[in-house]
């Protein structure tokens, strides 16, 4: 696991300097400061399979940033990003790695959101900006996931037309012909912001999130096959909350942490798609209390690290974090059938 960047208080400092964690080892071992991108909070970070690429943010200084770079963790080292045709400065954008792309969209540049976005493309250290034409409306705190062939991005919050208002709504974007679709919002979730968002197969599940002073623990999934939302059970769903994390594992979705102020929790649970079925995460020995966390699913553990506490601004740092090993769900055995003797 790599983690770089973010910010710490008090007082406001701004990193760029981070670490990767070996959980096989249980090591840490610093990342190289050397060509490093500058100092930075709210950026973008996606893995290529041999590169992290880190991208925008905001420093601290008034400036949003346009820069970033890629990381090599098997030689230490970095390379920066070029700028050329990239996105204007913004932070509370999404990104994802398509397989040979990164796109990045929406967030807060300028003074007011944003519906633009592009595609870099580390090969050749170019970027395509991503069409407007059927984008949907300029947003920040929503959700980005990668289906295999398209981007769908969905809910958030926008300030067009004033005043501020929360989403149901959302687009699915398909690079390779730089098109847009929106999603339905025929039984979507209600609208909401800083929720979460995992692409679990077939189909994109979002659960959580705040509108306004109203927070909750509801959620959807929905196939963009058929363009259609299935809303999902609330029976043993984890208490509300915000600014949690989730992780698809390949057979559930597990959330965790985050917010439902002025509380943050280290409360979670796992939502199996197929069967609509919650079960909670264990709370003995998890971390304490947190939000504003990153986590990670490494193919058999969820690692969690670092994050705040304690309401805004935040009143606590942790560079601490905890691996969470998921036993698979097994429904009780039914008892066989009792043995009925005909009548003679």
């Amino acid at each position: 696991m790599i983690v770089w960047g973010g910010a710490t208080t008090p007082p406001l400092f701004f990193q760029n300097t981070g670490g990767r964690y070996n959980p096989s080892t249980d090591i840490w071992t610093a990342t190289s400061t050397i060509n490093a991108p500058s100092p930075r909070d709210l950026h973008t970070a996606v893995w290529t399979g041999s590169e992290m690429i880190i991208w925008g943010g905001y420093d601290g200084t008034g400036d949003l940033l346009n820069t970033g770079s890629r990381y090599n963790p098997s030689t230490d080292t970095w390379i920066a990003i070029s700028t050329l045709h990239a996105p204007t400065g913004r932070y509370g954008h999404t990104a994802v790695w398509t397989g040979n792309e990164m796109i990045v969209w929406g967030g807060l540049s300028g003074g007011s959101f944003q519906n633009t976005g592009a595609r870099y493309n580390p090969s050749t250290d170019t970027w395509t900006p991503t069409s407007l034409a059927s984008a949907p409306i300029r947003r920040i705190g929503h959700t980005a996931v990668w289906t295999g062939s398209e981007m769908i991005v969905w809910g958030g919050g926008y300030d067009v037309p004033l005043p501020y208002g929360i989403l149901n709504t959302g687009g699915r974007y398909n690079p390779s012909a730089d098109t847009w679709i929106p999603t339905p919002t025929t039984n979507a979730p209600t609208p909401r912001q800083y929720h979460t968002a995992v692409w679990a197969n077939n189909e994109m599940i979002v659960w959580g999130g705040a509108n306004g002073p109203v927070n909750t623990n509801t959620g959807g999934k929905y196939d963009p096959s058929t363009r259609t939302w299935v809303a999902m059970s609330t029976t043993n769903a984890p208490t509300i909350r915000y600014d949690h994390t989730a992780v698809w594992t390949g057979s559930e979705m597990i959330v965790w942490g985050g917010g439902n102020y002025p509380n943050t929790l280290n409360t979670g649970g796992r939502y199996n798609p197929r069967t609509d079925i919650w079960f909670a995460v264990t709370n003995t020995a998890a971390p304490t209390n947190r939000e504003y966390f990153t986590t990670i699913w490494t193919g058999t553990q969820m690692i969690i690290w670092g994050g705040s506490c304690c309401g805004f601004p935040p009143s606590n740092h942790f560079n601490t974090g905890g691996r969470y090993c998921a036993v698979p769900m097994v429904r009780p055995t039914p008892l066989p059938e009792p043995t009925v003797t005909p009548p003679p």
